[in-house]
């Protein structure tokens, strides 16, 4: 099982000028450490168990595109980029222009979207969820259309119309950048993930909970004649253990998972600091569970 970490606080005590260097850091530690993947969240506002919109929130693909400048070899995505946040082929060109700048290392990490708070904050509209999943879809669909070099013509759907589907220069991942959904729903994102993704991340409450996802999962691949074991299976951990540096009870609360065919642990520590948590607590994590393998 690997590790990947994800940056959800910017809220460093010495303020937003030392944002940059503590950023660069963060990459440098973690490439240090061994970690596989590094993501950001993608909100316009903090989330309230965060400390709420009054604290600090970067944007999300500025902030991967620095990181792309101070690593090498980590993935990079956000986890996971609302629907609602970018238009599709603007969203297709913003993960292009990562996965281009960064050597081919982009992940689209992407759902419905679901923080309320923030769309009506900024003026951007919020539609119903079922809106939100039918706009999910026609976005993969033409983030796939626009990674085709075979793909010619308009894009018709029900909410975007593109006359011009162009995407130059093209991706440098092949056959395209790792496309990740994130959410657990069994009826819809999962299914979503069978049909289009590489790669899906849950945050499961148990071991049982998540063979019962997977096996939901299984399902929907069948259903569309996809390989189950081609799709990259992440867990998001966001437990005290992690915030805590508690390796132990960390060890233990992921012990579960490791049969289930989770290929990342996502470790999602709610310091506004994470370069100094790699190097104490991110760097010995990936060494206890590679042992664990």
């Amino acid at each position: 099982m690997r590790v990947g970490v994800h940056i959800n606080r910017f809220n460093h005590t010495e303020g937003a000028a030392a944002l940059g260097a503590e950023l660069a850091a963060a990459g440098q530690a973690a490439e240090a450490a061994g970690v596989s993947w590094l993501s950001v969240m993608d909100h316009y506002f903090q989330m309230e168990f965060n400390g709420g919109a009054e604290d600090p929130m970067l944007e999300a693909y500025t902030t991967l595109g620095f990181l792309a400048a101070h690593t090498s070899t980590v993935q990079l995505g956000a986890l996971v980029t609302g629907v609602t946040y970018r238009y599709p082929g603007l969203l297709a060109k913003i993960a292009t222009t990562l996965d281009v700048l960064s050597g081919g290392r982009a992940t689209l990490g992407i759902g419905a979207a679901w923080y309320e708070r923030e769309h009506h904050g900024l003026g951007v509209p919020f539609p119903p969820l079922a809106e939100r999943f039918e706009r999910l879809e026609e976005t993969l669909r033409i983030c796939l259309r626009m990674w085709d070099p075979q793909a010619v013509g308009p894009f018709e759907g029900k909410h975007y119309r593109l006359t011009e589907p162009l995407c130059v220069p093209p991706p440098l991942s092949s056959p395209h950048p790792e496309i990740l959904i994130g959410g657990g729903g069994e009826r819809k994102t999962l299914r979503l993930v069978a049909q289009y993704a590489d790669a899906c991340n849950l945050i499961p409450a148990s071991p049982q909970e998540l063979r019962h996802k997977f096996d939901v999962l299984r399902g929907h691949c069948d259903a569309v004649g996809r390989d189950y074991d081609a799709i990259r299976k992440t867990i998001a951990c966001t437990g005290e253990a992690v915030t805590d540096e508690d390796l132990d009870a960390f060890l233990r609360d992921v012990e579960g998972y490791t049969k289930l065919g989770v290929d990342t642990v996502i470790l999602a520590p709610r310091v506004g600091e994470p370069a100094g948590w790699i190097e104490r607590f991110a760097s010995r994590a990936v060494r206890r569970l590679a042992e664990l393998d």
